[in-house]
């Protein structure tokens, strides 16, 4: 259809609108909108784009701290570190593209995480991902597992940000649907954060950085639904990255910010063009004309629909002062980028855009974002609920231990995910202090005693069997995750990853969840400052599990203090902390085949007094290391935490239900280790529960029980946990 014909209700179902929206833009515009401005709504009306299926149940996150200097709205969030500093952070999803074309679909998602926050006037410092995949037995998912890794390993390394933690799993559930979420956190001076507005009647407009192509036309609308059988059909709906001319774009816009020439900015993601120019508009009250035949292309006869909603990547819409014109096109000519001036900021509160001349655009602001539809949708209870939430624990009898185990220690969700991030350049930057593989990655702030941690969380399994619980233990074992290393939460990210938000139990799933949410971080007083909702995560009709994944970031006070994990044989090993323990809906569990159970009660005051049991001890170098408990229970926190000492382990525990003791699965513990005396007087001035479980050695991993007896010499183990994954990736 051309750009510029008017157009029907058959057009606009075919672009993902529903008949009552139609209506309702009928009634905005008092007209019939032509097949452009139709895209348009198309696009910020998408759930991607819009949140409408969200935005009532996202105002219940807390948002504000003393700490807080940007929430939810913008770009990314913003943290205050100290008066001279902050970290900006989001998180977002690239899940559809991923699993239609995985490389580029990864690629393409760092990509535009990191310009999310450079565009704030952030230098980014990390990344890290949440990557959930199908069970390894489906070639396909070794397909697309190699294909993610490579793709956000390629973009990473190349634009030179390290990828320094995160977390993946395998789980049945996500056979149909992988999610792809990356992390992004930068750098930034409190006094030089840039927004995204567009102010100032007269300011020019500029268009910067790569040419406007038709790659990842209606990626947005194509993010807010759900699979078919069409999935070669949506490969145009992928973006195409080109990391090497990012890092040409970061580096000209952080020096034209210090040349104070910018008045606002934002990145080309979902929805290019429409997205940022509209969004700008309405955050700075204001209006915008536009000149799409100035829009550098590099592709013949692109119209000004194509033009609007393309997703060409590495590209920024720029609010200039007027009379910086020139400063803002020099340094844009010796970075080799384009920059051309295609508009001006007006007072009209509307977008109006011109072609050839000819005036293609003419569409007010508020409507499409502001005042784009807000839907309260339907929910109720799944009925699996109740059959799959037994009160009676599992019980699982065991002949051989030994086959148990190593068997379990097989499973890749246990495996080391080494092949993973080797492929990554953690080091890049020289501020990584931990790598990836502990609870949290650990990075320094150049020229400051203070450090940050930062972590990612959720437990599928635990989402889906009960959504309110579940991801507020998410919550739970992130904050635990940063006290391991001595961090204490000071902010928030999410991806709030879910189905079809129009079948009503995957709205009751997405309602629970928040409010699981919420009811965690409010105890812990940490606020959301940015973050993400991926919906229409199913393929004909098949779900995946909820899965809404935390991103939290952490203080460390003192960066000289965080453990070293230095084992020796006088240090003894402690399970710190008390919380129910189940073996139904452990990891465990569910590689033997159930998929049923009631998942532990957690008790936050519990989690808040092992939390401030492990920040002291680590500040007064009491604890030497820690390590949390949670999927694979107390064997793989022992196992992990030997392979992270690289040393052996002597472990005895006389339990009456050993099983559960070693398999078992719950919040509020840890692993820490150090001098009895040392241990022993914080565990008494906390009272937090404190047993002894035995020591390091040099050469073999041990655990005897009154029942049993596991053995094996820790270099076999180091290779039985690494071989898991990595025979899927050689």
């Amino acid at each position: 259809m051309k750009y510029n014909e008017v157009v029907s209700l058959k057009d606009a179902l075919a672009l993902g609108l529903s008949k009552t929206e139609w209506k309702k833009i009928l009634k905005f515009l008092k007209r019939i909108p032509n097949y452009t401005e139709l895209g348009i709504f198309s696009a910020l009306w998408s759930e991607h784009c819009s949140y409408k299926s969200s935005k009532v149940y996202l105002k219940k996150f807390p948002t504000k701290s003393k700490r807080v200097v940007q929430g939810p709205g913008e770009n990314a969030g913003i943290i205050k570190l100290d008066d001279d500093l902050c970290v900006v952070f989001k998180m977002e999803s690239h899940n559809h593209p991923s699993f239609i074309e995985p490389f580029q679909g990864a690629a393409t998602g760092v990509g535009g995480i990191l310009r999310d926050i450079f565009t704030m006037g952030a230098r980014p410092l990390c990344l890290m991902d949440s990557l959930f995949f199908g069970t390894l037995d489906d070639q396909n998912m070794v397909y697309l597992l190699n294909g993610v890794v490579e793709g956000i390993s390629f973009y990473g390394n190349c634009i030179g940000v390290p990828t320094v933690g995160g977390q993946t799993g395998f789980y049945p559930a996500f056979k149909d649907n992988i999610l792809v979420n990356v992390f992004c956190l930068g750098i930034a001076k409190k006094d030089e954060i840039f927004y995204g507005k567009a102010k100032g009647v007269g300011n020019p407009v500029f268009y910067v950085g790569s040419k406007t192509g038709r790659d990842g036309m209606h990626g947005a609308t194509m993010a807010s639904e759900a699979f078919n059988d069409d999935l070669k059909e949506k490969k145009p709906n992928v973006q195409i990255g080109d990391p090497f001319t990012e890092k040409l774009l970061l580096e000209a816009l952080l020096e034209i910010m210090k040349k104070g020439a910018i008045e606002g900015i934002q990145d080309m993601g979902a929805a290019g063009l429409t997205s940022s120019s509209f969004e700008m508009a309405e955050r700075g009250n204001s209006g915008l004309v536009l000149y799409l035949d100035k829009i550098p292309l590099r592709e013949k006869d692109m119209d000004p629909y194509e033009i609007m909603l393309s997703e060409s990547q590495e590209r920024m819409l720029m609010v200039v002062k007027k009379g910086m014109e020139g400063e803002v096109l020099d340094v844009f000519k010796k970075w080799d980028l384009d920059a051309v001036k295609i508009g001006y900021v007006t007072d009209t509160k509307k977008i109006e855009g011109y072609f050839n001349g000819e005036k293609v655009i003419d569409l007010d602001v508020e409507p499409l974002v502001s005042k784009a539809p807000k839907y309260k949708r339907p929910y109720q209870k799944p009925s699996y609920i109740d059959e799959l939430n037994i009160e009676e624990d599992l019980k699982i009898k065991i002949k051989n231990i030994e086959n148990e185990i190593i068997d379990f220690l097989k499973n890749p969700n246990i495996s080391s995910k080494k092949p993973i991030y080797r492929q990554y350049d953690h080091q890049v930057q020289t501020n990584t202090v931990i790598k990836p593989s502990f609870s949290s990655a650990v990075l320094r702030i150049k020229g400051k005693d203070y450090g940050i941690a930062i972590t990612s969380d959720v437990n599928p399994f635990w989402c889906y069997l009960n959504p309110k619980e579940g991801s507020a233990f998410a919550v739970a074992e992130a904050v635990r995750n940063l006290a391991c290393v001595g961090a204490e939460g000071v902010g928030v990210t999410d991806c709030l990853n879910f189905a079809n938000p129009e079948n009503p139990d995957v709205m009751w799933q997405f309602k629970e969840s928040i409010e699981g949410i919420c009811e965690a971080l409010k105890f812990f007083k940490i606020p959301v400052v940015s973050g993400n909702v991926s919906f229409y995560n199913e393929t004909k009709g098949k779900s995946i599990w909820p899965t809404p994944t935390i991103g939290m970031v952490g203080l460390i006070r003192n960066i000289k203090r965080i453990p070293d994990f230095k084992a020796n044989k006088k240090s003894s090993i402690f399970l710190a902390g008390e919380g129910e323990i189940r073996l139904s809906s452990s990891l465990f569990s569910l590689h033997k085949g159930f998929l049923r159970g009631r998942i532990p009660k957690l008790n936050l005051k519990n989690e808040k007094k092992l939390i401030n049991f492990l920040i002291k001890g680590i500040k007064e170098k009491r604890i030497y290391g820690a390590h949390d408990l949670s999927e694979g229970g107390l064997l793989v926190s022992l196992v992990e935490l030997s392979i992270l000492c690289e040393s052996g382990m002597n472990i005895n525990f006389s339990k009456e239900d050993e099983i559960l003791f070693l398999f078992g699965e719950g919040g509020s513990k840890a692993l820490v280790f150090g001098d009895d005396e040392k241990i022993e007087s914080l565990s008494k001035e906390l009272n937090v529960p404190l047993q002894k479980l035995g020591n390091f050695n040099e050469k073999e991993f041990s655990i005897k029980t009154k029942n049993f007896k596991f053995e094996i010499a820790f270099d076999n183990l180091k290779d039985l946990i690494e071989k898991g994954l990595k025979k899927y990736m050689e």
